[in-house]
């Protein structure tokens, strides 16, 4: 496990500022993420200093290179999970690594969605969770299903096995994204990929079943919703971090209400727009800098 003094979740521009803020103040600072939905080919032409307009993806690359000229360690990798260091910090689990880190900043955009499954709605906290390390325990030995395509629900059902050997994977009607070796340990711990559509979540009062898109009735106790990659509002959850909706509260400073855990950018809410997510990177920088340095005292 390596050891970072600041570790920063998410490489857009909220991420990268608070990398070069940090790296700059002689922080040993970690930025973890490939590249972010802004770094693309469309014109950004409302940005500050630039006359002309400029690609999102020349945008983030003169960022990256900013932080990395500053000291700042960029590494593409996707985060999996984070929990509460044993002694103190925060333990991140990457598809590459784990890490330890003394402060978190969160800055991966907002990108929860509730998928398509009729009724789901019905079922939030009665069957239907977004976090397994929030809700697993209430699931002992009981059935139990991963809705998602990629690693980051590979993952969580192979977490689930802590608590129930019944554990499947659907897809919800898409192709399995996650790579050779995540199929490889599903199939090792028994874990079946259901690649159809959940039409509908049965039970009263809490769900009980789960139908397929050819009909087909699962029993299932608990349904984990764990789409794409993970965002910084699974985080949030695990973390025990303040949510409003899909968006993380914080205060002026970019602070949550969990100590050494930030946030800045869209995840945060407010006005989405790029200049915004940079001043709240490099807010967010400044208050972690100084929970940092007040570790050492």
């Amino acid at each position: 496990m390596e050891n970072t003094q600041c570790l920063i979740i998410g490489a857009g521009p909220a991420g990268l500022s608070a990398g070069i803020y940090l790296a700059r103040a002689g922080i040993r600072t970690l930025l973890i993420g490939c590249d972010p939905k802004v770094a693309g080919d469309y014109e950004i032409a409302n940005y500050f200093g630039f006359e002309e307009a400029i690609s999102g993806r020349d945008l983030v690359d003169k960022g990256r290179r900013q932080a990395i000229g500053f000291g700042a360690d960029l590494r593409c990798e996707r985060v999996l999970g984070v929990h509460h260091g044993d002694f103190g910090g925060f333990k991140v689990k990457t598809d590459n690594n784990e890490y330890q880190a003394d402060a978190l900043i969160l800055a991966t955009g907002v990108s929860r969605s509730r998928p398509p499954i009729p009724g789901i709605a019905d079922y939030e906290g009665k069957g239907v969770s977004y976090c397994v390390s929030c809700d697993g325990y209430f699931y002992k030995g009981r059935p139990v299903v991963v809705a998602g395509e990629g690693v980051f629900a590979a993952n969580q059902a192979l977490e689930l096995l802590n608590y129930t050997k019944d554990v499947r994977v659907c897809t919800l009607g898409k192709k399995p994204t996650m790579d050779e070796e995540f199929l490889k340990r599903l199939r090792d711990a028994g874990i079946e990929i259901v690649e159809q559509g959940i039409t509908a979540i049965g039970g009263s009062p809490a769900m009980d079943s789960l139908t397929l898109a050819d009909g087909t009735v699962l029993k299932a106790d608990g349904l984990f919703i764990a789409l794409g990659e993970a965002s910084s509002t699974d985080f949030a959850y695990t973390l025990g971090v303040t949510r409003s909706g899909n968006f993380i509260e914080v205060d002026r400073e970019m602070k949550t209400n969990i100590p050494g855990v930030f946030a800045a950018g869209d995840c945060t809410g407010g006005f989405l727009q790029i200049a915004v997510a940079v001043g709240e990177g490099a807010t967010a920088a400044k208050a972690a800098s100084s929970w940092v340095k007040s570790l050492k005292k």
